[in-house]
């Protein structure tokens, strides 16, 4: 079952489905679990991360470290890419780019973007992120590259003898 139809069906749960949508999804890949993220909105070609501002995240001084902030834009890129892509194709992190604003000092929303045209063939995407305080500042803004690719085509086995065995 694709990730969008999951995410859809667990948020029909109220108080519940999100966590606990969002705790499956993490434990794909554990290291996002170090942000208590939240996936609090998941449509093709977009997606929104909460990450919490709690003591596990801070830097010396206090405010979100950057490191965690990145950790959130990935994970909204992981979801917008789940539910975005084709069958047929099938992505991978290619490389990200991204420019610290301001402090990060609240709870923050990372958010995820593209088009839809960004996913009708092999190539390149560029995912536009950005994390943005409670107070609506923009903390970070950037791009997380992806390199999107065909699917392997699984073989077919029969039973019939091949045409030099015959």
């Amino acid at each position: 079952m694709k990730v969008l139809d999951l995410y859809q069906r667990a948020t029909r749960v109220p108080g519940v489905g999100k966590g606990a949508f969002s705790l499956a999804f993490a434990l794909k890949a554990p290291y996002f679990l170090t942000i208590a993220p939240t996936l609090v909105e998941l449509r093709p070609n977009h997606a929104a991360v909460r990450v919490r501002k709690w003591w596990g995240v801070h830097n010396h001084i206090g405010t979100v470290h950057v490191i965690a902030v990145a950790n959130g834009l990935e994970m909204a890129m992981g979801a917008l890419a789940e539910a975005s892509i084709p069958a047929h194709l099938r992505w991978l992190p290619k490389g990200m780019q991204l420019d610290y604003l301001a402090l990060a000092d609240s709870t923050l929303l990372a958010t995820a973007d593209t088009d839809p045209a960004d996913w009708e063939q092999p190539g390149e995407v560029d995912v536009r992120v950005q994390a943005t305080r409670e107070d609506g500042t923009v903390v970070v803004r950037g791009v997380i590259r992806l390199h999107v690719t065909e699917r392997k085509r699984a073989v077919s086995v029969t039973n019939e003898p091949s045409a030099s065995a015959r």
